[in-house]
């Protein structure tokens, strides 16, 4: 089905549209209709699995718009089980593709996977995946990472992962443990990890350690999934980057989740979107896959004004929301909070109610201005169904540097200078801006989804344990960060065997 459907066009993200629009009126065939994704292979363990479906008329040609959400439905079971633990959504993209995740809290010896339109199966459909098939906790890591890399379809490199890591051509845990807590330890809030026989071992230092939460998630969720090579590392707790030495000077590696030009830090996808990728359809409710399916009204019917809700948290915010009220019908920007300028509360202010994300996409245009740093908003913006209005950064998330402006955003000027020229530019060439956000949102489809962020991790570990130059060592004071324990539906390891695939 893979090979079939990339020679179609689609991608493990998105559907390209390689074969013809079909025409308003046009019904989904079963026989036609794609079904493809990563959640219809076994080795691909994700908090929640999923694949994607693209409706597809009786003559080969793809729907653009939505035959309904429930169009299809998706039964999940096992031939040994009679109930199997499965929480399962079908969402409606509305753009002629559908979504399906499924939550496993139990492992099984398989599954099979039924996709029916009015009780036919579609395309190949049952979709069988030989056991045992693990779910999210079971503690089961594939002993060699080049197997894993290969079943997730990792890429071979990220950019940004290779940019970060030219800046330390060796790196010497024992140095490092030496000078990183005396240079940072007291004023900022960090974790001293090692990862040792693929075991999680933590220090923290600093007063602010809540945050570690988040990499303790993650590395305990990678460590079931894959044997993480011996490693050590210092991870910044905090928003700012923090290594600002000249390049010529002896840097110290420090893992942050937010990079600057004027700073060293090797950055890691956001502790924001991390979270979001381990609770999909667990305790959160903004995610990469349920932007998907709550994209507003068709583009068309969007508001032609550009948006923003925040806080405020830089001093360019203040000025888009008095940019806002000198141009209420161009810029609708306001504060839902006051913290870093109570004192300019009656000049910004008053403050209004939240706005559900979701509903941020009832607008054309998402201004995207940075926060204390980056504003990890903005995947989940790239992700809806409008285009991306960004502001010139210094900072950085670990994609930015794939991103290109005019291609997935349109950019505007720090000083927010040009924001009223650029809003005047899209709406004067709406189709153009309108290709931009579609370019936008396929590119968080295909590079921020779930198994892209686990393959950034596990890369990010892998090439940074190659530069050491002495082994990771459990140091004293590190304690063990457990794996928790399953007691309900405890897993069996078992691992096919190249015999059991034949």
């Amino acid at each position: 089905m893979l090979l079939s459907c990339l020679l179609l066009g689609c991608s493990l993200g998105l559907v390209t549209y390689a074969t013809p629009e079909a025409p308003a009126g046009s019904v989904p065939s079963a026989a036609h209709t794609l079904v493809w994704g990563p959640g219809l292979e076994t080795d691909i363990v994700l908090p929640a699995r999923f694949f994607f479906i693209q409706a597809v008329d009786g003559s080969g040609r793809n729907l653009t718009w939505s035959p309904g959400e429930k169009t299809f439905d998706v039964k999940i079971s096992s031939s040994t089980e009679q109930f199997a633990r499965i929480w399962i959504q079908v969402l409606d993209r509305r753009d002629g593709s559908f979504l399906v995740r499924y939550r496993m809290y139990a492992s099984y010896t398989d599954l099979h996977i039924q996709v029916l339109l009015k009780e036919k199966h579609v395309a190949k459909s049952p979709f069988i995946l030989p056991g045992p098939v693990h779910h999210e906790g079971c503690d089961c890591p594939q002993p060699s990472g080049p197997a894993w890399e290969s079943s997730m379809r990792c890429p071979a490199s990220f950019p940004q992962i290779e940019l970060d890591l030219a800046a330390f051509p060796r790196v010497d845990p024992e140095r490092n443990a030496r000078e990183i807590p005396q240079r940072f330890g007291q004023r900022q809030s960090l974790c001293h990890y090692t990862v040792k026989d693929n075991k999680v071992y933590i220090k923290t230092m600093g007063e602010h350690v809540g945050f570690r939460i988040f990499m303790d998630a993650l590395l305990l969720s990678l460590t079931r999934k894959v044997r993480v090579p011996d490693v050590e590392f210092f991870v910044n707790l905090g928003d700012w980057p923090l290594e600002k030495r000249p390049a010529s000077d002896r840097l110290h590696p420090i893992f942050s989740w937010c990079g600057s030009n004027q700073t060293w830090d090797i950055v890691m996808p956001t502790y924001d979107l991390t979270e979001s990728v381990l609770e999909t359809m667990g305790r959160v409710s903004l995610d990469m896959m349920s932007v998907q399916s709550n994209t507003g009204v068709p583009w068309d019917q969007k508001n032609a004004t550009a948006f923003w809700r925040g806080r405020d948290s830089r001093k360019e915010r203040l000025e888009l929301v008095k940019l806002s009220r000198a141009h209420p019908d161009v810029v609708d920007a306001a504060f839902t909070n006051f913290f870093f300028f109570k004192h300019d509360e009656a000049l910004y202010g008053p403050l209004v109610k939240h706005v559900s994300f979701f509903d941020f996409f009832k607008y054309k245009y998402q201004i995207n201005v940075d926060g204390t740093v980056a504003a990890y908003r903005l995947p989940y913006l790239l992700a809806g169904d409008s285009v991306v209005m960004k502001l010139d950064s210094g900072y950085y998330e670990h994609f930015y540097n794939e991103l290109k402006p005019w291609t997935h955003y349109i950019p505007v000027r720090a000083d927010l200078g040009d924001l009223l020229e650029k809003i005047q530019w899209a709406k004067e060439h709406d189709q153009e801006a309108r290709d931009i956000g579609v370019a936008g949102q396929q590119f968080a489809r295909n590079n921020l989804m779930g198994d892209r962020i686990f393959c950034y991790y596990y890369k990010l570990f892998e090439k940074y344990a190659e530069l050491q130059v002495a082994e990771p060592t459990v140091r004293s004071g590190m304690t063990l960060v457990e794996q928790p324990s399953d007691d309900l539906f405890p897993c069996a390891c078992q691992r096919r065997t190249v015999k059991d695939e034949l």
